[in-house]
């Protein structure tokens, strides 16, 4: 997609005492997203958790990584689902899962349980190899 090529953009994110310093390929901002889209609807979304500007740029950069934000993507290697891109060997499958909305709301709380913010784990994603948040 045309939005990986906005990636190329590099910025140190530095954490308190008791966290470690990442540096990562980030975003400057989030890009308008089409009108009715998987991503527009994901950061609508984002915002409910205060995550505009640059964390909105993280989220987008990550699900267009992950999944292009389609809610029927499929990684045949390690079986991981939808926008988010959940591993049901390690999480239940919500009811509902192919909704954009259920897909969006249970990766949203994933991030914010697991890495606080988007551009935590997108900076997380881009330390591993292959990629993976």
């Amino acid at each position: 997609m045309k939005k990986q090529a906005v990636l190329a953009v590099t910025a140190a994110v530095v954490y308190a005492a008791g966290h470690q310093a990442v540096t990562s390929a980030v975003p400057p901002a989030a890009m308008s997203a089409p009108t009715g889209s998987n991503e527009a609807l994901a950061n609508q979304m984002a915002a409910g958790y205060g995550w505009t500007g640059g964390q909105a740029a993280c989220l987008d950069a990550l699900w267009t990584e992950e999944s292009g934000f389609s809610t029927a993507a499929l990684n045949p290697s390690s079986g991981a689902t939808g926008i988010p891109q959940l591993l049901p060997g390690a999480h239940a499958i919500p009811a509902g899962w192919s909704d954009p909305r259920v897909q969006i709301r249970w990766g949203l709380d994933y991030i914010k349980g697991r890495y606080g913010t988007p551009c935590a784990a997108w900076a997380h994603e881009k330390s591993q190899s292959p990629n993976w948040y």
